[in-house]
């Protein structure tokens, strides 16, 4: 006979105290410590726990007995159904303060090192439409939301472009409007979808691979161009002539399109590196400017998603550079080489170093459209480079500008940082956590200066973060 799972309990009238990672919150009851989403602090709330482990627990807040003072109207109709954005009941102000913590938080309890204060976090100008890129999905399983479920009607349009849904790979919430990107990105999707819709095109089923339509990614850039990318599954002739009609119609219906794209992905996967980008009007990449520079963006390149609020970031690794034009500057996970050509007029050479490729051939673009002829650039597994005998090559670095992914730098590379001895070390992270274990490691030779959160994504959790570390003077038995 199974056994009966055990009913988990529910907790009455529990004051929400903190905000944790994940965009969470805390509330404690004991010594259990419980995260709840869609809630902030100050809130009275009764809470079902969902997962119950030895430390913790996880809950949905299904009752508001009193809201808090700290609280502000969510301004997006599918609040709490997309997954996305979930910070919009903290007002933004509450938000940074978080982020600041999160990142004193991170590296005072992690890195355990000497640190100065961290200073106030740089704020994004914009918090409504300020990312360049949303990428969208179309699917023939629709997610109802429980007020959908609850109405107990029939539906027969179960296609939607949108998001997935949380936890969810095969559902997608069909999006009216999203508040993230410039409003032309929800005029587009939601023609292109009732379009789709009058004229019987299938959606993908992730299930079976089978449908038509797959993905639509929009880019905007500050110079007002605008690249729209479809991409579809074609297994026979007339369905390319059946989905290039659609295309015309969005030419034609969005004349400011300045690159409409198109790729054919017939793989299991969503994944678009390794597959060819047609080009059905216009040119086959946009420009981001920043500070005079220009920056080729193509279809697979990376920028980063809020340019006002990179520009600032970029500003202050500069600044924390110290450049005086005679530096050898090495530029770790440079990308498309964004900060080694933002930074290149104010040293004497910038070396970047990058896994992707075709980011790199990116990077070497940029410079010659800017008539930069002071920078290098090599592609490759940065452990795997960044050797003694690459240094050897081309020079010991004045400073170093690093800004790895999520999981922060290898081993490796951070003792071949040690080894190389750079003056100074600027640590750009999208992670403070991560960034806290590296800086623990470089605490044997490097002490942190300076310290600035910036917020590049408002009403989400995330936080970037740059550190300054310069060099301890040796000791005089190092010298010898």
């Amino acid at each position: 006979m199974a056994r009966k799972r055990k009913e988990l309990p529910l907790l009455e009238k529990v004051t929400i105290t903190d905000v944790a990672a994940e965009g969470k919150a805390i509330a404690k009851v004991n010594d259990l410590v419980i995260f709840v989403p869609y809630v902030v602090p100050g809130d009275i709330v009764d809470l079902q726990i969902k997962r119950k482990k030895h430390h913790y627990a996880e809950a949905e807040a299904v009752k508001i007995h009193e809201y808090s003072p700290k609280r502000s109207v969510p301004f997006c109709q599918h609040y709490g159904v997309c997954g996305g954005c979930k910070w919009q009941v903290l007002p933004y102000a509450e938000q940074i303060k978080y982020k600041q913590k999160q990142v004193t938080d991170n590296l005072t309890r992690i890195g355990k090192v000497e640190l100065p204060e961290v200073s106030p976090i740089l704020g994004s100008d914009k918090t409504e439409f300020y990312r360049n890129k949303l990428e969208y999905t179309f699917s023939n399983k629709r997610w109802l939301t429980t007020e959908e479920v609850e109405q107990d009607v029939v539906y027969e349009q179960m296609n939607a472009v949108g998001f997935h849904i949380p936890n969810s790979f095969d559902k997608v919430l069909a999006i009216e409007k999203c508040w993230l990107q410039d409003d032309i990105s929800n005029r587009i999707r939601n023609a292109i979808r009732d379009y789709a819709y009058e004229h019987n095109y299938t959606f993908n089923n992730i299930r079976t691979h089978e449908g038509m339509l797959r993905n639509l990614i929009i880019r905007t850039s500050s110079t007002g161009e605008l690249m729209v990318i479809l991409v579809c599954r074609i297994e026979r002739d007339e369905e390319m002539v059946q989905f290039k009609a659609m295309l015309q119609y969005v030419a034609d219906s969005f004349p400011e399109i300045t690159s409409l794209l198109y790729i054919v992905n017939n793989k299991v996967n969503d994944t678009i590196t390794d597959l060819d980008v047609q080009t059905f009007k216009g040119k086959d990449h946009i420009f981001e400017e920043m500070e005079g520079l220009r920056f080729k963006v193509g279809p697979k390149s990376f920028y980063q998603t809020n340019s006002e609020q990179a520009y600032k970031l970029y500003k202050v690794a500069r600044d924390f550079a110290g450049l005086t034009g005679n530096e050898l500057v090495y530029d770790l996970y440079t990308g498309t080489g964004t900060i080694a050509n933002f930074v290149s007029r104010q040293a004497r050479q910038v070396i970047g170093i990058e896994y992707v490729p075709e980011a790199i051939e990116d990077a070497k673009v940029n410079s010659e459209i800017n008539g930069i002829d002071n920078t290098l650039f090599f592609a490759g597994d940065m452990k795997d480079i960044l050797t003694q005998d690459f240094i050897s090559q081309y020079g010991r670095p004045d400073v170093i500008i690093t800004d790895p992914p999520r999981a922060g730098m290898h081993p490796d590379v951070i003792n071949v940082i040690l080894e190389a001895q750079p003056q100074r070390i600027v640590y750009v992270s999208c992670n403070p956590a991560t960034q806290a274990r590296d800086l623990q490691l470089l605490d044997v030779k490097y002490r942190v200066k300076a310290i600035q959160p910036v917020d590049m994504f408002p009403h989400t959790h995330h936080v970037e973060n740059v550190v300054l570390l310069e060099l301890k003077e040796q000791s005089a038995t190092e010298n010898q």
